[in-house]
């Protein structure tokens, strides 16, 4: 999905991000350099793991939100923990770029306990915006200033973007980086994901064109 004309939008303000430490860190994926910012805005402490070389031409770039129950247990409700693994593994195969992985984005930006709710609430039967707003909460509640800000840090200004969610590619141009290209990442269904996707594709308007091979499945 190539972003030709995308540009990269004009408000671009004072940092929030302040770079902490860098080490290599060795993972099952390969060896990154793992960068960790302190969010000053709201404490969160936050992690850019860059592969190889980063200069030149646009790196290719996951922005990933924390998700606790996905990336660390495994947890089938939704695609995020099969997400993590799949871009790490593009990001080294593609020989280079930079995996950003957002704390204090859990459950879309609530939190865990209140996305634990929000699961439960889903169990009786409403999606996941409706649960959402039915404990009060937006249906997202992301921002990706920090985001923004650690590629600025990074020296980077122009990405290849690994997401199907249009609102990221929107919230990135608004805060300053150019997206040259929108890279799907695309996770097969599973039974306890599929209506999870299906609310992506249908309230978020998320690019997820292989949910049709699926779309007679209750």
């Amino acid at each position: 999905m190539t972003e030709s004309d995308g540009m990269s939008g004009d408000t671009v303000g004072p940092s929030v991000v302040e770079r902490v430490v860098d080490l290599r860190l060795a993972t099952v994926h390969g060896d990154f350099l793992a960068v960790g910012y302190l969010d000053r805005t709201r404490a969160d402490e936050q992690m850019a793991l860059v592969y190889g070389d980063i200069e030149g031409e646009d790196p290719l770039v996951r922005v990933h939100s924390e998700c606790l129950t996905g990336d660390a247990f495994g947890s089938r409700h939704c695609d995020c923990g099969d997400q993590l693994s799949a871009a790490l593994s593009a990001i080294t195969r593609e020989g280079r770029g930079i995996l950003l992985y957002l704390r204090g984005h859990e459950g879309r930006g609530i939190g865990l306990l209140a996305k634990l709710q929000a699961m439960k609430l889903q169990a009786g039967g409403l999606d996941t915006v409706e649960a959402n707003l039915a404990l009060g909460f937006p249906a997202d509640a992301r921002d990706y200033q920090v985001a923004a800000d650690m590629l600025h840090d990074l020296g980077v200004r122009a990405v290849r973007l690994l997401s199907n969610n249009p609102l990221k590619r929107e919230a990135l141009l608004r805060h300053g980086i150019k997206i040259t290209e929108q890279v799907p990442l695309l996770i097969p269904p599973h039974e306890e994901n599929i209506s999870y996707l299906r609310t992506k594709r249908e309230r978020f308007d998320h690019h997820l064109p292989h949910l049709d091979r699926v779309a007679d499945q209750p």
